[in-house]
């Protein structure tokens, strides 16, 4: 299920740099206990059988952000599946697509509610059943990539507000470039944002720890979100969510090595501000 398409080196967003001259960064930092208020930043989602990990940090990251800047006011899940279904500007649906071009559909179009599959929240729930990921649980494994669900302009039966109404609109989409300093300083200054990097076969296994690649073996481009940092042994690290569910991984989220670019992972930072 890697879905950041190998041509997403074309699509990149303005980067946007803040002035970091007078920010003391603390040595640990994790938005969950940042903003507590903000249920969204706990949440693993899973992309189920799917290449939407490209949708997924941006939706994940866009909640996110949309309670962050309405100090809590705002609580919602944006919808995955509006944006793999819709954004035909994005890509390639369940087969792949470029993060910063979700953000940027973000703030064009716009994005309706939804959460889970069968959560029956939102506006448009996700449609894509969860499956187990390069892992044993309680679910069936993931299988073969399922066709990219049908663009449908309408909210589940039962939701009582239209689809045209329910979006939720970005002020501004924007890149942050690969100096580990100013990916802190978005974090601090604005929430999660969207990364990707190139997995290799023995990320797929990982349990604990601070991820460094040992694999020659690659397996494509995945999107996540990063929502903190910290050191782990002496070792520096970036601390991310997957979406493949919490039996994966740490409770689904994993560390990754940082300031080093490991992978990739901070190659392409997407973030961007949302209406409020």
């Amino acid at each position: 299920m890697m879905g950041v398409h190998k041509d997403n080196r074309r699509y990149r967003l303005p980067i946007h740099t803040h002035d970091t001259e007078n920010l003391i960064i603390p040595d640990e930092f994790d938005s969950r206990t940042q903003w507590p208020n903000c249920p969204s930043i706990s949440e693993v989602r899973d992309q189920g059988s799917c290449g939407s990990c490209w949708a997924f940090g941006a939706v994940e990251a866009m909640s996110d952000r949309i309670c962050i800047a309405s100090k809590g006011q705002t609580v919602v899940e944006v919808s995955a599946e509006d944006l793999v279904s819709c954004c035909h500007s994005c890509g390639f649906g369940c087969s792949g697509g470029f993060p910063g071009a979700a953000w940027s559909y973000w703030v064009g179009t716009g994005l309706v509610s939804g959460g889970l599959y069968n959560s029956h929240k939102g506006c448009q729930p996700y449609v894509i059943a969860a499956c187990e990921h390069h892992t044993t649980g309680k679910l069936k494994p993931c299988g073969d990539i399922v066709p990219t669900p049908k663009c449908v302009h309408l909210c589940e039966t039962g939701y009582n507000v239209s689809y045209s109404q329910d979006k939720h609109y970005g002020a501004k989409a924007y890149g942050i470039g690969s100096n580990p300093t100013q990916i802190q300083a978005e974090l601090m200054a604005n929430g999660p944002v969207e990364a990707d990097f190139t997995v290799y076969s023995d990320f797929v296994t990982y349990k604990s720890g601070v991820y460094q690649r040992h694999s020659s073996q690659e397996l494509g481009g995945h999107a996540i979100r990063i929502l903190g940092w910290g050191v782990e042994n002496s070792v520096p690290y970036w601390l991310a969510a997957n979406s493949w569910n919490s039996d994966w991984g740490d409770q689904g989220y994993f560390k990754i090595l940082r300031g080093r670019d490991e992978c990739g992972i901070e190659s392409d930072i997407n973030a961007g501000l949302p209406k409020v």
